[in-house]
């Protein structure tokens, strides 16, 4: 039949590989394009062009078999991400947590509502086995095995935000404290020890895939700056180990990971995710993760002034940062207390940022106009914005404890004022 070169553009928001409209992406859509081909029957015309190359051709075909094969390829990602670590949201509308705008009017589907606010981007963790939890680790929001994840992921694929997921290569908790390996992989050999990682992280990957839920970012560990699965993969950031680990180790089970990401999922972006108690440590793990070949996109970094101090120590870690590597920088958990101080607090700025609204407002707005400032910054993202006990009996309250710095009060559901200015980043 040939090739017709097509005048009217396809709208942005449809589904392109959908040529008959029934909303599905099946057979029936191969067929539609044969029939042009074969017969010109132009009954789909302003639809056919799947490619956008401008020609109705083979291609077109060969593009829709290549969804119906291997699913929907990932839509392009923003250069800039704003957003929040949202791996609790679960659970509070389990709850019946009442979630209320600045105002005290009922945000009746709370996913959506933060797009509405300007975000863009979700993270959610995900542990090994966290029924192998203690309790008390449960009771601090420890509760996201895979399943759970999938469900959520898919929820925030569907409703238009890039996913980034975080690997705590751990049944609980993981952070510059503790990487504790799964109960399932202690004892292992070193050899055992990244094969366990490369299966884990691919059939992960797998999984989260089949669940149309394919993470535009993956974490391979949660604050790893002394490395992953102690005490085999444990390193001193600025380099050396102690006994019975080295950055030769971590880097062979970094590569398990990451080869594990490259072979599912060549789009999904890695991240390394560091933080930043001593503002030298984030450049220096860098420069030695450059000097061992690890493989990564993105360096993340961590940040709470109330435990790493004020925007000085802040800018001192980013500019260390970027003499380190090349890669973009994201910022991939902060938080600001909005009317306590955040537990453990050890560096207070109350005195030029209260703990309030306003005070939260203030230091959001501060911060992002820090981070405008390096422009390798590519992505801000809050500590569980979600946390709202509101609505909940407290007999059956989510966590033992409520998250001094979420953008919702805890008390009467409302939203902070930070949780509005968070969209200046993308300014």
């Amino acid at each position: 039949m040939g090739t017709i070169a097509l005048m009217c553009p396809l709208f942005s928001n449809a589904n392109v590989y959908d040529v008959n409209g029934d909303g599905e992406v099946t057979a029936a859509d191969v067929t539609a394009l044969y029939d042009y081909l074969l017969n010109g029957n132009e009954t789909y015309l302003a639809t056919s062009d799947v490619t956008g190359d401008g020609d109705i051709t083979s291609a077109d075909i060969t593009a829709i078999y290549n969804v119906l094969l291997n699913g929907m390829p990932p839509a392009p990602v923003p250069e800039l991400l704003v957003g929040g670590d949202i791996s609790m949201l679960t659970k509070y509308e389990e709850g019946g947590a009442i979630y209320n705008d600045k105002d005290g009017n009922r945000i009746n589907n709370i996913l959506p509502y933060f797009g509405q606010q300007g975000w863009n981007a979700m993270r959610v963790r995900l542990f090994v086995n966290p029924e192998n939890a203690s309790e008390t680790a449960k009771k601090e929001g420890v509760v996201q095995d895979l399943a759970y994840v999938k469900a959520l992921g898919k929820r925030i694929k569907n409703a238009g935000y890039v996913l980034v997921l975080d690997l705590h290569y751990s049944d609980s908790w993981a952070d510059p404290g503790k990487q504790a390996v799964p109960a399932a992989w202690s004892g292992a050999s070193f050899a055992d020890l990244q094969d366990s990682v490369y299966n884990y992280t691919k059939r992960v990957m797998q999984e989260m895939i089949a669940a149309g839920a394919r993470p535009d970012f993956i974490q391979l560990g949660n604050e790893i700056t002394g490395g992953m699965l102690w005490p085999t993969g444990q390193v001193y950031p600025a380099g050396g180990a102690p006994e019975g680990g080295s950055w030769e180790n971590f880097a062979a089970l970094q590569h398990s990971a990451s080869t594990a990401v490259r072979e599912t999922s060549p789009t999904t972006k890695i991240i390394l995710h560091v933080e930043m108690h001593n503002y030298t440590q984030p450049g220096a793990f860098f420069t030695n993760c450059e000097s061992y070949g690890i493989d990564y996109d993105v360096m993340g970094l961590s940040y709470y002034s109330a435990y790493h101090g004020d925007f000085t120590y802040l800018n001192g870690a980013l500019v260390r940062m970027e003499a380190a590597s090349s890669k973009p920088i994201m910022i991939m958990e902060c938080g600001y207390g909005y009317a306590w101080a955040l537990p453990g607090t050890t560096n207070d700025l109350s005195g030029t940022y209260p703990y309030s609204n306003e005070g939260q407002k203030y230091f959001t707005i501060n911060m992002i106009a820090k981070l405008k400032q390096h422009s390798r910054v590519k992505g801000l993202f809050w500590w569980w914005p979600e946390a709202n006990e509101n609505g909940i009996n407290w007999q059956n309250s989510v966590t033992s404890s409520w998250w001094n710095g979420s953008l919702f009060d805890n008390r009467d559901g409302k939203a902070q004022d930070a949780l509005y200015e968070m969209k200046r980043f993308l300014e």
